[in-house]
């Protein structure tokens, strides 16, 4: 039992390490922005989260011992900062969805952000995003609320198999980014790919491409209707 209860305090704490250095990697690839995002990370029956104004009292160097380690009921049970105020939409994914994922990632990436204010979905144009299918656009609802939970949750319905495999997100209305994914990395590489793939769609009306590549995207799945399994 003693052994037991060493290792998932071990895991607990470097659970609180990587939710700080995957904090400092979003934000060191502009993929949130001192305004906001948040993080939790499931490791046994507690959540490691990254604290409120994480993004401007910290500018995202936090340390491990600034990640909060929090009960399922919402109890802060190590650290000082307080809890985000979008943690119903971390409870809500990581309560109804915790056979597929532990971690989920809210951000503000640079390009999303347009499809986001422009309360538009975001169709996949990458080979390295296709797997995620289109990233959809929630109806509005106020950051702090249980709506935007109820919401987001909503919209993963479905998608169990992606986050098992990968991770799958959504946007919310001139917010940001919300995803949830099988471990935090995976997470972290989703959010970057969805950004890559929403640059992509934005550079290619610069060159006066179709506005959401239809004819680019319908020879891409011809493509890939010849290797199913790639």
């Amino acid at each position: 039992m003693q052994q037991s209860k060493k290792t998932l305090t071990d895991e607990v704490e470097a659970g609180r390490e990587l939710v700080a250095r995957i904090g400092r990697f979003l934000f060191d690839r502009h993929l949130t922005d001192t305004g906001g995002g948040n993080i939790s990370l499931r490791v046994g029956d507690v959540f490691c989260m990254s604290p409120t104004l994480a993004g401007q009292s910290k500018q995202w160097q936090l340390t491990p011992e600034d990640v909060l380690v929090v009960s399922e009921r919402g109890e802060i049970l190590q650290g000082d900062g307080g809890l985000t105020r979008e943690s119903a939409v971390h409870f809500g994914l990581q309560s109804n969805f915790s056979e597929y994922g532990t971690a989920v990632i809210h951000a503000h990436p640079r390009n999303l952000l347009v499809f986001a204010c422009a309360n538009m979905s975001m169709p996949p144009v990458m080979e390295a995003t296709r797997k995620f299918g289109c990233t959809p656009v929630i109806e509005y609802a106020p950051a702090h609320s249980p709506k935007l939970g109820e919401r987001i949750v909503a919209t993963m319905r479905g998608r169990e198999a992606m986050i098992a495999k990968h991770a799958a997100g959504a946007l919310a209305p001139w917010h940001g980014l919300f995803l949830m994914g099988k471990n935090l990395p995976a997470a972290l590489d989703a959010v970057e790919r969805l950004d890559t793939n929403a640059y992509m769609l934005l550079m290619a009306e610069r060159l006066g491409a179709s506005p959401l590549l239809r004819d680019e995207r319908a020879a891409m799945e011809q493509a890939i209707a010849r290797f199913p399994d790639g």
